[in-house]
């Protein structure tokens, strides 16, 4: 029986696990990976103490942190139903199960699917969802960057050095992302940009060949060997049956990161917190857990 379990292991998790170290907490982490969406975050240039580091090595950084406390982390073990039996919080995993007095969930989110056809057949074979992990294996190559928003253009901006071309496109009349880094995208003479047009199918054979796309009224095709699909993402929150939820499916929590059910907290962008941002996600994360020390405290 521990006093906490902390589900996630990016930077809300962390952070609650760094907590709950230095207050001598009997507890464990659970996690499919470390970093969670830090991850796959390409350059970080607003995380205060670092004015340039990225995604990856930031990850890194917080992995470093952690290792100097004697933490027992479960990797590679992904968390499937978090639910309360009475007084006890039971966590199931794909693994095994365990047992708490308190919950914090900080499962974070996957990437959202685009739904054409030919995606999920050809993932991992030129369909990705992360330019920082994949993008050096396109080389010289023609690939498509699907999303304008932030996630879209920092992929297109990791990719320019990288790709011979990139094709970018939204399906909105307009790019949604930061003034500041559409106009680098448009001055790095390698992106071409495609708004109001949805991509209908991405087809190859072994290997992805290009991509039909649809402009009102028009269909035509894009040879690429790649194809970046950054649309957002979805919380992993159905792992929480019984907690509520916004129309987004994020957990919604209070100032103190509560959820409704009591002695269960959630902290990150698995929650209806507006900003999904590192530094944002860190600092809930250390809400969640002096919440939860309060909790087990008056109990």
């Amino acid at each position: 029986m521990y006093d906490l379990i902390i589900i996630g292991a990016g930077p809300a998790g962390i952070t609650a696990a760094i907590y709950a170290a230095r207050k001598r907490m009997n507890f464990m982490m659970v996690s499919k990976d470390i970093g969670g969406q830090t991850a796959l975050s390409g350059d970080v240039e607003n995380y205060l103490g670092y004015q340039f580091i990225t995604g990856p090595d930031l990850a890194v950084k917080f992995k470093e942190h952690l290792d100097k406390f004697n933490v027992e982390l479960k990797v590679g073990e992904a968390a499937t139903l978090v639910q309360k039996d009475g007084e006890i919080i039971k966590v199931q995993t794909d693994k095994g199960s365990y047992e708490a007095r308190t919950a914090i969930v900080a499962s974070g989110r996957i990437p959202r699917r685009l739904g054409a056809e030919g995606e999920m057949q050809f993932i991992n074979r030129g369909v990705t969802y992360c330019a920082t992990c994949d993008g050096p294996l396109f080389a010289d190559m023609d690939v498509a960057v699907v999303g304008g928003g932030n996630s879209g253009l920092d992929a297109v901006l990791q990719l320019v050095n990288i790709a011979a071309k990139i094709h970018l496109i939204e399906a909105a009349p307009s790019l949604k992302a930061d003034p500041v880094m559409v106009e680098k995208a448009r001055q790095s003479g390698k992106t071409e940009i495609y708004t109001e047009t949805k991509i209908v199918s991405i087809y190859g054979d072994t290997f992805v060949k290009g991509i039909k796309a649809q402009r009102g009224a028009e269909s035509f095709d894009i040879p690429v060997q790649g194809v970046f699909i950054e649309i957002g993402s979805m919380p992993v929150s159905e792992i929480v049956p019984a907690a509520a939820k916004n129309p987004f499916g994020e957990i919604i929590v209070d100032p103190k990161c509560r959820t409704n059910i009591p002695a269960i907290f959630a902290a990150g962008d698995v929650t209806d917190v507006p900003a999904k941002q590192i530094i944002v996600a860190c600092g809930e994360g250390c809400k969640a857990l002096l919440t939860a020390f309060e909790y087990l405290s008056t109990k």
